[in-house]
Parts: C-alpha cells; sequence; structure tokens
C-alpha cells in the first residue's frame, strides 16, 4: 500500500499532518494511533492463538 509513497511523499505528510493538526496536538495522535496497532496486534495473537488450540484439539480427536 505504502510502497511507492518514498521518503519525499512521506516528508510530505508529515508536513501536512503538522499543519493541520498543530504541533501540540500531533503527540497525542501518534500516541492514540500507537496503542490502537498495539490492541490490534494484540487481538490478532489472541485470535490467532484460539484458532491454533481449536486445530489442536481437532488434530488430537482425530488421532483417537
Amino acid at each position: 500500500m505504502f510502497q511507492n509513497i518514498g521518503f519525499p511523499g512521506l516528508i510530505l505528510i508529515l508536513v501536512l499532518a503538522l499543519i493541520i493538526f498543530g504541533p501540540k496536538k500531533l503527540p497525542e495522535i501518534g500516541r492514540a494511533f500507537g496503542q490502537t496497532l498495539k490492541e490490534f496486534k494484540k487481538s490478532t495473537r489472541e485470535l490467532t492463538s484460539d484458532v491454533m488450540e481449536e486445530f489442536d484439539e481437532d488434530k488430537k480427536k482425530a488421532m483417537k
């Protein structure tokens, strides 16, 4: 998705974000974005582990 942005495009996006949100709001937005990504990764890991547990249980039942 972001493969074609490059360094100049990233700088442009950061400058626009700074202009739109201001220097005081930008760290808060970054922190909220980071927490959202952290929760998403945690949920994904939990979902993956639940699916793997069910898969292992089914595998054990099939072996019997």
